[in-house]
């Protein structure tokens, strides 16, 4: 008969330990598993890629619900064990659940801290930690745009880019000078700090919190020096504590965390713990990589073979917040008895710095470049002696006149348990194992057969090192990765194939290029019919089911599922007749809020779906497209109508370019704008297309970006006529219509393709009218979208909401 082996807690530690229990001695026990949330496991590091927007809950899920089912694992989630026999072997849950048991791992993780302040249980005052979290920051970022994070470590500026992403002002206060001062050194701590607070984090260093002010609600934090901060929302990152209530209240040894040895046993027979809970020789460890070391211990020990117990681990950290990549790993502050190697280069953001102890590496750090954070780690924790090559080790062979160890020597003093990929806790030896007898020889192979580089992507070079020490470096195949995972087909070869072969449908291209999922999926199937627009504009008819759901119903939907009415004002011009009619359908409609967008126009919040069709005909105005992959907006100052400064006229220009190029679909969404003068009030410089007068003519500006990936633009050329501007804005469009990637914004394109490649293409006068041509084919297709919805019966019964529809179901 089966053994019972029953795990409290369904966190990234314990089911771990399960997983490799499964590969060892897949009919050794039958497994009962313990959850107090209602969800999956799943991958608590990406909560903050969740927050960002960057992913959903499902990218983060590591094992669904399906795993457990053909695992044959019976789970128990939304249940929280309260009490364990220990003479009984018996488990016992607040939902009335009794569970017998002959081995018990205790994986209940840790809680987050929260600061004992006067106020800490006022509304609005959360932590960071699990979903329900994320859950409250994303509703609370509706109705509120002042938030405050105390804790500038790792967690805390994770948190403060999510809620800066959730369109929140952000404080992060911090007790220290210096931010995740465990982690960096102050140098790397500075440039980390500048890069934040250039994407709009603000910061609050050397402050200590007195208390959480307000009333019911939250409504500021005030210090001990005496000063206060306004708040509608406060997130407590300060740290974690061993989740121990079970243990101690059943009688098990406890101090900070869970006590065990080095085979994860406490002092209760079969009694396990792994994972933040447990405290092995006075330690307990926050980070996943040696949460996965333990559980991989005991995996072997509960299988019955014979293993090494578990002597502890050394730690390393990194951080990818909006492009800053950050390591840290080791011992990296200076001491007495180091020495360390250092590369600082302010103008490039890169920073590195290792640590030396008899002629040992103990420490690194590195900003801006981490590409090297796998091979350093490596190096820390086999102890290898670099005497005489530590500049090699930083700087590479060429600084030393020697020859570094390569990756793959690095991999081949590994131990088989050695974690590679600490997101998902996986092994050298299971990757080695993956190859040898599963047949993978390529990165995506690996990533598909074991999750290996499939969360944050750290640790690519050291899998790749994996692959080629085993197979070496003729059997490791490169596979290109395609527009998506239905081909290896990238951009460029699609595009061609659509053009040479004349392929004028999505299906026809799955099916001519042999698409291994016939149907496509979420991404190939909008860029397929995106490219597809571009190529044949007249034969390809739009494939609106491809769209996303913006795009389909032409209107932003909103987090409740109401949508927003955003009507066109060429160049943010308006008249009193049309801000009336705005007003007076506001009304009508009961729309609870209207706002004065960035983009110089009038947004209409809230809008029932069911309602747009008969708002958009008492408008009697254009799409202003704030929802689509297209032109948005063209933003302009007063210019020579009004302005004295003005040296052209900056709001006829900008009502030009917008009529011309309204309705256009392009890879990404392009902003456009005109400034009268060298003073650029219209901020044209940070718009994918700026146009800035001078005498005597314009400055044509292009691959700018105001937002999260905030980028100055570059001088395309000078003009000196409005018909000039026009027939380079066309050209240019155009050429990006053709070249860049679907979702790529111009400013993410002209880093890929070059600005000299751009003039190159542009320069001739017989090529920029070879451009304009086909934009104006495109441009003589397009269709005010709003007004054809109104004119058909067909597409305007769409809007007429189903039964059954429900938020949810609307954002589907």
């Amino acid at each position: 008969m089966k053994k019972k082996l029953v795990l409290v807690g369904n966190g990234m530690a314990g089911v771990s330990c399960v997983e490799q229990l499964l590969k060892l001695a897949p009919n050794r026990y039958e497994i009962t598993i313990f959850g107090k949330e209602p969800h999956p496991n799943y991958n608590r590091i990406l909560l903050s890629s969740v927050l960002a927007g960057d992913a959903d809950m499902k990218e983060i899920v590591i094992n669904d619900w399906s795993w457990y089912e053909e695992n044959h694992i019976t789970l128990h989630t939304g249940h929280t064990v309260s009490h364990i026999d220990k003479e009984r072997k018996l488990v016992s849950t607040d939902g009335g659940i009794s569970v017998p048991y002959d081995e018990l791992i205790i994986a209940t993780g840790s809680l987050p801290f929260m600061l004992p302040l006067p106020g800490a249980d006022k509304e609005g005052v959360i932590a960071f930690r699990d979903i329900k979290d994320c859950e409250t920051m994303i509703e609370t970022s509706r109705k509120y745009k002042k938030a405050i994070v105390i804790g500038g470590g790792l967690l805390g500026l994770e948190a403060a880019r999510g809620l800066l992403n959730l369109n929140m002002e952000v404080s992060v206060v911090h007790i220290h000078p210096f931010l995740m001062e465990r982690q960096l050194d102050q140098p790397a701590s500075i440039m980390l700090r500048r890069e934040l607070e250039g994407q709009g984090m603000k910061f609050l260093l050397s402050k200590n919190t007195e208390s959480i002010i307000g009333k019911k609600r939250v409504t500021g934090v005030r210090f001990t020096d005496g000063s206060e901060e306004a708040a509608d929302l406060v997130v407590m990152a300060v740290g974690i504590r061993p989740n121990i209530s079970l243990a101690k209240s059943s009688g098990i040894e406890t101090n900070r965390g869970i006590v065990i040895n080095d085979y994860m046993e406490t002092d209760a027979p079969h009694v396990y713990s792994v994972g933040e809970c447990a405290e092995h020789r006075g330690i307990a460890y926050g980070l996943v990589a040696p949460l996965y070391e333990q559980g991989a211990v005991l995996a072997k020990r509960l299988a019955g073979l014979d293993t090494q117990g578990y002597e502890g681990s050394v730690v390393s950290t990194k951080l990818k917040v909006s492009g800053v990549q950050v390591f840290s790993a080791g011992q990296f502050k200076d001491e007495a008895d180091t020495r360390a190697v250092r590369l600082q280069d302010e103008l490039e953001g890169v920073y590195k710095k290792i640590v030396l102890r008899e002629g040992k590496v103990i420490g690194a750090v590195l900003f801006g470049d981490t590409a090297d954070g796998s091979r350093l780690f490596a190096m820390i924790r086999s102890g290898e002696d670099v005497t005489g090559k530590e500049k090699e080790v930083l700087l590479g062979a060429s600084a030393g006149g020697g020859s570094a160890k390569s990756g793959v020597e690095l991999v081949a003093a590994m131990s088989e348990d050695e974690i590679v990929c600490g997101c998902n806790g996986v092994s050298k030896g299971a990757i080695v194992q993956a190859i040898q007898d599963k047949g993978c020889s390529s990165l995506s192979e690996i990533k598909a057969c074991t999750k290996a580089s499939g969360s944050c992507g750290g640790c690519k070079p050291l899998v790749e090192d994996v692959l080629t020490y085993v197979l070496g470096a003729d059997g490791v195949k490169t596979v290109k990765e395609g527009i998506c995972g239905c081909t290896t087909l990238g951009r460029d070869e699609v595009v061609e194939a659509i053009m040479s072969m004349h392929l004028t449908t999505s299906k026809e291209v799955m099916n001519v290029l042999e698409w291994s999922n016939p149907e496509g999926c979420s991404k190939c199937r909008p860029a397929l019919n995106y490219y597809l627009g571009m190529a044949w504009p007249e034969e390809h008819e739009d494939e609106k089911e491809s769209r996303f759901v913006n795009e389909r119903n032409h209107a932003n939907i909103q987090k409740d599922g109401t949508y927003s009415v955003v009507p066109r004002m060429y160049g943010g011009v308006t008249t009193p007749k049309d801000l009336i009619k705005i007003a007076q359908i506001a009304e009508k409609y009961e729309v609870p809020l209207v706002k004065v967008t960035g983009g110089q126009r009038i947004d209409l919040l809230g809008v029932k779906k069911a309602d747009l069709p008969a708002m958009w005909a008492e408008l009697d105005m254009p799409s202003g497209y704030a929802y689509g992959k297209s032109l948005r907006t063209v933003k302009t100052c007063v210019g020579s109508t009004f302005c004295r400064f003005g040296t052209q006229d900056a709001i006829g220009m900008g009502i030009k370019l917008e009529k011309k190029f309204e309705r256009l679909y392009t890879p990404a969404k392009v902003k456009m704008a005109v400034s009268g003068c060298p003073r650029n009030c219209a901020e044209a410089t940070i718009k994918d297309f700026g146009v800035v007068a001078i005498d005597g003519g314009w400055e044509l500006h292009v691959g700018g970006n105001g937002g999260t990936k905030l980028r100055g633009s570059d001088l395309l050329c000078k003009v000196k006529t409005e018909e000039e501007v026009i027939e380079w804005a066309g050209a240019y469009l155009q050429y990006y219509r053709e070249t860049g990637k679907y979702n790529e914004r111009t400013s993410e394109w002209l880093e890929r393709v070059g600005l000299d490649t751009i003039k190159a293409a542009l320069d001739k006068q017989e090529d920029r009218f070879a451009l304009v041509e086909r934009i104006e084919k495109t441009l003589s297709l397009m269709k005010d979208p709003w007004k054809e919805i109104i004119e058909q019966k067909r597409l305007n019964e769409t809007f007429v909401p189903l039964a059954s529809e429900t938020p949810v179901s609307l954002l589907k």
